[in-house]
């Protein structure tokens, strides 16, 4: 895999100064994948060109993935990784010209503070999406792009276009910011890393994208794709742009909990999506003065998608409403019909029904609680609450807790929700969380919304669960026969209700309950 690094600054060898790389010798690099070789196919006065050659071993990139890898096809020695641009790339530039992607120069200081006439060349470069997405990602930071799809065989053009394509950027930046563009966003065209994602490339992402990422309008796109879309990384970075003053929050948070682009294949997003742990699976601690009900806490926070939502394959209508949307609605909607003025959204996630419910000046009095202090967090930057109105700000509460713990704050609302929570609770916690909504807060209403599992074959990629925290999904019935009990032990009666198309042989994707208090208990 090959790219060049071209200027017509005068004198265009500046470029060896700024890379740290003599024009006049070939140097050699070791990788643990191969080897890095840098050349000067041509160094004078008005031109000038640097080539970073990457050569890849396929058995030693094998090796260098661990005993642990668990393929073992013979895809893993014959695949494009030696002859088109992707992570091996980004990794080797990253080490190669570290010290030019620092911006620094010790012989000409004054270099890498300018700003040069650079032409970037790929001449093939995996790109999931095509030349729209290379487009999308590079020109709003202000390359001209020319990015043209490679065909699959030139001698039979019938057969399409491939998913490679040839890029060349031009433009007048800083060096250091052209190579820091290409080592964040090749991985992020390629939608693949050839190693373990960790925790510490959330601090690689955000020292690279410092000055141009935060204000990147396809951040989230860019963060979730060099994170391998590992949703609370993801998070977590957009969440320190945010702190650094790089993007304010109403600009952040929609990026977080963007859809996926049409290009993004269901089939490659639930294969991610149920690899990866609960992300907001965090333990909390109980509110000062709690009473324990139950034992541990639970860890109840609303996952931000289940994973066939997160493929795209979940409910949808024909006008593309996604069925969480649909689920959102169909609450609203029964706590209005209810006539509920005081409503507590139990295990509210990153607010988005608080914030449908504050829009809604009939709900007098709005209250939020998760167990996660991160996910409180993420629904105050979303719901602007540092600059939301006074008034509007007195109808909201936020508070930190767990549904295993008694609660006074809990108490004194018409309508409690529970959507989507209960099937993140393990099985024998399920006692605790009855005893504190139905028995210790017992507003005059509680909406539960669960899946169904019996839907779930109607999903095509869908193996198992919908979500890989998901303790357990009930059938119609499992469900009814637990409301049933819960509302008879408790003094409720309970009506059951569909949400999303109500296929007439497994029922809807969602189901939900409407708990009403008996007013003689």
């Amino acid at each position: 895999m090959l790219l060049t690094i071209t200027t017509t600054a005068s004198p265009a060898t500046d470029l060896g100064f700024l890379l740290h790389k003599h024009p006049g010798r070939v140097q050699g690099f070791s990788q643990s994948f191969g080897t890095a070789t840098v050349f000067y196919p041509e160094a004078g006065d008005g031109r000038c060109t640097a080539a970073l050659m990457l050569e890849v071993d396929p058995i030693a990139l094998v090796r260098s993935r661990g005993k642990g890898s668990p393929d073992f096809s013979l895809s893993q020695y014959v695949n494009d990784r030696p002859y088109a641009a992707s992570s091996l790339l980004a990794v080797a530039l990253g080490d190669v010209f570290r010290t030019a992607r620092a911006g620094r120069c010790k012989a000409r200081p004054e270099l890498p503070g300018q700003a040069l006439p650079l032409e970037l060349r790929l001449p093939a470069l995996p790109c999931r999406g095509g030349p729209d997405l290379a487009r999308r990602l590079f020109e709003p930071l202000g390359w001209e792009v020319e990015a043209q799809a490679l065909p699959l065989d030139e001698g039979f053009p019938e057969w399409g276009e491939s998913r490679y394509v040839g890029l060349t950027l031009r433009g007048a930046t800083r060096l250091a910011d052209a190579l820091n563009h290409l080592y964040v966003l090749l991985p992020v065209l390629d939608d693949g890393k050839h190693y373990w994602i960790a925790p510490d490339e959330v601090d690689k992402l955000i020292r690279a994208g410092e000055g141009w990422l935060g204000g990147h309008p396809e951040r989230g796109l860019i963060a979730r794709r060099y994170l391998g879309r590992r949703w609370s990384l993801a998070r977590t970075a957009l969440a320190r742009l945010a702190e650094l003053g790089d993007e304010t929050e109403e600009e952040l948070e929609p990026a977080v909990a963007e859809e996926a682009p049409a290009e993004e294949t269901a089939a490659d997003e639930l294969a991610t999506a149920l690899a990866e742990a609960h992300a907001d699976g965090v333990h909390g601690t109980a509110p000062q003065g709690a009473e324990v009900s139950g034992g541990a806490l639970v860890e109840g926070v609303r996952a931000p998608e289940t994973a066939a939502e997160v493929a795209g394959t979940e409910g949808s209508e024909p006008q593309g409403k996604s069925l969480s949307v649909r689920r959102r609605e169909a609450v609203l909607a029964k706590l209005e019909e209810l006539g509920a003025v005081s409503v507590i959204d139990l295990g509210c996630g990153q607010g988005e029904l608080v914030g449908a419910l504050l829009a809604r000046p009939r709900f007098a009095r709005v209250a939020g609680m998760d167990v996660s202090s991160m996910a409180l967090t993420i629904a105050a930057r979303k719901l602007r609450l540092d600059r939301m109105p006074d008034a509007k700000r007195a109808r909201l509460t936020l508070f930190q807790g767990a549904l295993t713990y008694t609660d006074k704050r809990l108490k004194g609302y018409d309508a409690a929700v529970l959507m989507e929570v209960i099937e993140h609770v393990d099985p024998p916690r399920l006692t605790a969380l009855e005893r504190v909504v139905f028995g210790h807060a017992r507003p005059a209403h509680v909406l539960v919304t669960t899946p169904n599992i019996e839907h779930n074959v109607r999903y095509e990629f869908l193996t198992g669960l919908r979500h890989p925290d998901h303790r357990f999904e009930w059938a119609r019935a499992e469900f009814a026969a637990w409301a049933t009990r819960v509302a008879a032990e408790h003094g409720y009666h309970v009506a059951f209700e569909p949400v999303g198309d109500d296929d007439p042989e497994v029922g809807p994707p969602t189901q939900m309950g409407v708990f009403t208090r008996d007013q003689r208990s």
